[in-house]
């Protein structure tokens, strides 16, 4: 039987492929992908003020631009910070131009010596086609690190302390994806699609 296609509106390759571990019933493309696949250029904008709003808004200007009827995922997530009053929040991927590594020695030094180092990892997964969109959004509380640590993951990982004072890039893949938000987001919005 011909898997049906899944159009994640990401080129994120860590993203895609912890997406790849978890709907494996799925063929899974990337809007790269897509836009060969389809030959033209598909546009996706993230100027909502909330995570859930950007990413209902992506899955569907990303129904509205393909030809055929499939299902489509976006995320958005990112870090708040409350000694930053909830910064970059929304506005996580977009706040610098730079590497994940430079951007989170930038956020160490905003910091600086502020005591309330308490942050969220916040992530909003939509699912939909034509007919249905469905969103699920769920966090991880911790802190930001005084400084870089660890070496698996991506993004914050490296600056993201759980209450065991280890950073998410220091955890293994499988004890990441025990507590990871995305991954219980993408567990939970998967329920939606299966029934």
């Amino acid at each position: 039987m011909k898997k049906r296609v899944l159009v994640v509106a990401s080129n994120n390759k860590s993203k895609i492929k912890e997406i790849k571990m978890i709907f494996k019933e799925f063929d899974i493309i990337s809007v790269n992908e897509l836009e060969k696949k389809q030959n033209k250029k598909i546009d996706l904008n993230e100027n909502q003020d909330t995570f859930k709003g950007n990413a209902i808004q992506k899955v569907k200007e990303l129904i509205e631009q393909i030809d055929e009827n499939y299902l489509c995922m976006s995320d958005d997530s990112g870090l708040s910070i409350e000694g930053l009053n909830g910064f970059p929040g929304v506005h996580t991927a977009r706040w610098m131009e730079a590497d994940d590594h430079i951007k989170n020695i930038e956020l160490i030094k905003k910091l600086g010596n502020n005591n309330n180092r308490k942050a969220e990892y916040i992530t909003s997964i939509a699912i939909g086609d034509k007919n249905l969109i469905n969103v699920v959004e769920k966090r991880l509380i911790g802190k930001i690190a005084k400084k870089p640590r660890g070496n698996n993951g991506f993004g914050f990982d490296e600056i993201f302390e759980l209450s065991n004072g280890k950073t998410l890039a220091e955890l293994s893949i499988q004890e990441k994806n025990k507590i990871s938000s995305r991954k219980q987001a993408l567990n939970e919005i998967k329920k939606y699609i299966m029934l």
